[in-house]
């Protein structure tokens, strides 16, 4: 049966200070007034039954994502008590849904992205579905093409065309690259970002994980096995913030690409537009812009004076934010927090946080 797994465990940090530990980026009203969660879910219409959809979120969200994902089943929200990356968030996915459905298929997808047209996004998801039932041992990411030589993002370098199917061999993966390398990726024409989205049979994962990382996938097996019972919680808070913390492209797509198992990567173009809400400056991009280039969220009240190219934040309509003389800067205003950094900086914010925690605890987190 086909399943989707959305992924909502991510902390957000690089847009703190809007995005805190009790209300993640996910829950957010950033996508024209809807959560990003919310408009990942609506994304799904169509694609699979919505009582196939789950959650992937940490045990202290799961609240919120009822509030909301209301129509979501209790059962379909899967709590990790701690974040331990992808591989395990995919991995203990997987296992859930597999404990009921051994031939489970499962579409992996994020709740930080903006994706138009949607309806490509549906047909590259159906066509990983399709691909995965013909070919069991295939792992499917989706490749988007890229439009600049983004350093922040990775990528995948395509190979050969697979014969009677919209996909193709993937040759390798490649990490965030420096600009030049970037610019290198884009005039082979070979190299799309890698979207994190994937299909594939949750047990073929699992075989995976039992060869790559064997001491995990145990575990999580042995989590799935207690899901429906009352020893649940206590086996999640014994297992699972021991586990290895790692991301899924490493533990799992790139050895798997490299043959160090007999499962076979493949990737299917996505042709959308997609924009990974990760930074102020990606948030930046789905706002208006004005005459001067300063771009506002569509609440914020400001004034101005010979500032060019600015992202003005703020939480509070009433609370004016006023500038002079300033050219390519984020300003975030909250309640207990100001924000300011040039938008060439913009990915350090996340170092910045853990400055914060570290000077303040988690008092402004």
């Amino acid at each position: 049966m086909r399943n989707v797994v959305i992924l909502a465990g991510g902390s957000g940090t690089r847009l703190w200070p809007l995005s805190r530990a009790d209300k993640p980026k996910q829950v957010l009203p950033l996508a024209a007034g809807n959560s990003l969660l919310r408009v990942a879910y609506n994304r799904l219409q169509g694609l699979v039954d919505p009582a196939n959809v789950y959650v992937c979120t940490v045990a202290a969200h799961t609240d919120l994502v009822r509030e909301e994902l209301p129509e979501l089943g209790e059962h379909n929200i899967i709590g990790e008590p701690v974040g331990r990356d992808t591989a395990n968030a995919v991995g203990l996915a997987s296992a859930v849904v597999a404990r009921n459905d051994p031939d489970a298929v499962l579409a992996i997808v994020g709740s930080d992205h903006l994706i138009t047209p949607e309806a490509e996004f549906r047909a590259a998801i159906e066509s990983g579905f399709e691909l995965v039932e013909q070919r069991p041992r295939s792992l499917v990411t989706f490749g988007i093409e890229p439009t600049h030589p983004h350093t922040g993002l990775g990528y995948v370098e395509r190979g050969d065309a697979i014969d009677g199917t919209s996909a193709y061999v993937v040759d390798r993966f490649r990490e965030k690259p420096d600009r030049a390398t970037a610019e290198e990726y884009l005039a082979t024409g070979r190299f799309w970002w890698n979207s994190g989205m994937f299909v594939w049979r949750a047990e073929t994962v699992l075989s995976v994980l039992d060869a790559l990382l064997p001491e995990s996938a145990a575990q999580l097996r042995q989590v799935a096995a207690v899901w429906d019972t009352p020893v649940r919680d206590a086996e999640l808070g014994a297992i699972y913030p021991g586990l290895r913390k790692i991301s899924v492209d490493f533990a799992v797509m790139e050895p798997a690409s490299q043959g160090k198992v007999d499962a076979d990567v493949v990737v299917i173009p996505m042709p959308v537009h997609w924009l990974d809400v990760g930074s102020w400056a990606a948030l930046a991009g789905t706002y208006e812009v004005d005459a001067e280039g300063n771009r506002h969220d569509g609440t914020a009240v400001s004034c101005l004076l010979d500032s060019h190219d600015n992202v003005i934040v703020t939480d509070d309509p009433d609370h004016l934010i006023a500038a002079v003389g300033l050219t390519g800067h984020i300003i975030v205003h909250t309640h207990d927090v100001t924000l300011v950094c040039p938008l060439a900086d913009g990915e350090r914010v996340k170092d910045l946080v853990a400055q914060v925690q570290s000077d303040h605890a988690t008092r402004y987190i």
